[in-house]
């Protein structure tokens, strides 16, 4: 059979509104996680007094598992449908998933948004919901969780499809674009099945509404463009540049340049899961030889394009930016850290050209004093480093990033242009 078509799905939402254990149940139910883990949990569940399999406990242990190393890493978790091949990118309760969700790091296709029933819209969720409309996600699938705990009511799954409906009306999603799942990730009701508890309940499972998304469009055909994760030196081979191809395909004897770093080489060979490749396409993970670069030439946030179409450098650039939080206001000359792909650069707002009504996108004020929490605005940015960055309309993989300042993500953008150094 051929292989399916491949999905990114990022699952959002409020820390306590049950991901994992969606994430949990789905691994679970397409058969993903190994029995002998299963075994193992339900073992530890029963010695424990948690009688019986209990779902909720093997995946909160999952969590903890992955902060001791050891069995499975649910950062990068695959599981299958009858349609798809999906990756949830990133995980749940993960402190950095709205940075890694905004740098691409994590660029998801599609979001399911975990809402829990008793408790309806959180600052998370909403949160959540703005970036993944500041980043392009185009089908939400809205799992309304919990329904056991409010005893599969459905006038209150009802109020908390109304709430959702409101945020979504904010961020101009349409809600056309948004299907509602009444859900219990605890108990499975409609995650794989139909359930008997909640005859009311018309609507698709969560895997027939994953079945459903329409198949992602193939990055268009944009240049090579490999962001670098890390720098490695390996006896018998040399410098190792690691990286994710976001666009374009990378093959052995290419001619390739490094932005900011301005190096170049041949590509001598490629290597992904441990074997020699002639190419790789988007969305591999690779590490790749170059004649003539050694491990001080490169490094973690540099770009490595074609030779002939170099990764843009940006002295400055302009971006269309949304304050998500911010303790006081943001005025020209502020200096936060620019979470671009793989690169961190401290960056001046030099100016803030105009502030948009975040609503409709028109101008609201040309040329304002400041921004705040909320407020959508166009800014020309200065890097205090070389940052190598591309308008999000000619590579959007390469065209969004986080702007972080005291601990937490400040605003998201996307790059309008770029002026070049």
């Amino acid at each position: 059979m051929a292989d399916k078509p491949h999905q990114n799905l990022a699952i959002i939402g409020h820390v306590d509104h049950g991901k994992s254990t969606l994430v949990g149940r789905l691994l679970y139910e397409t058969g993903s996680v190994p029995e002998h883990i299963i075994e193992q949990h339900r073992e530890e569940a029963t010695e424990k007094g948690k009688g019986g399999f209990e779902f909720a406990y093997v995946m909160d242990n999952l969590a903890e598992e992955r902060e001791r190393g050891l069995t499975i890493d649910i950062a990068h978790q695959r599981f299958d449908t009858d349609t798809y091949d999906f990756t949830i990118v990133d995980t749940p309760g993960h402190r950095d998933f709205v940075k890694n969700m905004i740098t691409g790091a994590s660029q998801a296709d599609n979001a399911v948004l975990v809402v829990a029933a008793d408790d309806g819209v959180a600052p998370q969720t909403q949160e959540h919901v703005f970036l993944a409309r500041t980043l392009g996600i185009d089908e939400l699938i809205v799992a309304v969780n919990k329904m056991d705990v409010v005893d599969y009511d459905e006038d209150r799954f009802r109020e908390v499809v109304e709430e959702v409906r409101n945020l979504l009306k904010q961020v101009r999603f349409s809600s056309d674009d948004a299907s509602f799942i009444s859900i219990s990730a605890f108990e499975g009701d409609n995650v794989s099945e139909h359930s008997d508890e909640m005859p009311w309940f018309e609507g698709r499972t969560i895997l027939e509404a994953l079945n459903d998304l329409p198949e992602p469009e193939p990055p268009t055909d944009a240049p090579l463009r490999l962001p670098i994760q890390d720098v490695y030196t390996i006896s018998g081979i040399g410098t190792v540049p690691v990286g994710r191809v976001e666009t374009g395909q990378l093959r052995t004897g290419d001619s390739v340049s490094f932005q900011p770093s301005d190096v170049g080489g041949e590509v001598k060979t490629i290597e992904m899961h441990h074997e020699e490749v002639p190419k790789a396409d988007p969305g591999d993970n690779v590490g790749f030889n170059v004649r003539g670069i050694g491990k001080d030439d490169i490094r973690r946030g540099d770009i490595c394009g074609p030779a002939d179409d170099p990764p843009k450098v940006a002295e400055t650039f302009q971006a269309q930016i949304v304050v998500m939080q911010h303790p006081s206001v943001i005025t020209a000359g502020y200096t936060p850290v620019f979470h671009a792909h793989t690169a961190q650069v401290a960056g001046t707002i030099e100016s803030i050209d105009r502030k948009l009504d975040p609503a409709s996108g028109e101008v609201a004020d040309e040329d304002p004093d400041y921004i705040q929490a909320g407020d959508a605005a166009v800014v020309t940015v200065r890097p205090q480093k070389p940052l190598s960055i591309e308008p999000s309309d000619e590579i959007p993989e390469l065209g969004s990033f986080a702007i972080r300042d005291m601990g937490q993500t400040v605003a998201a953008g996307k790059v309008l242009e770029v002026n070049e150094k």
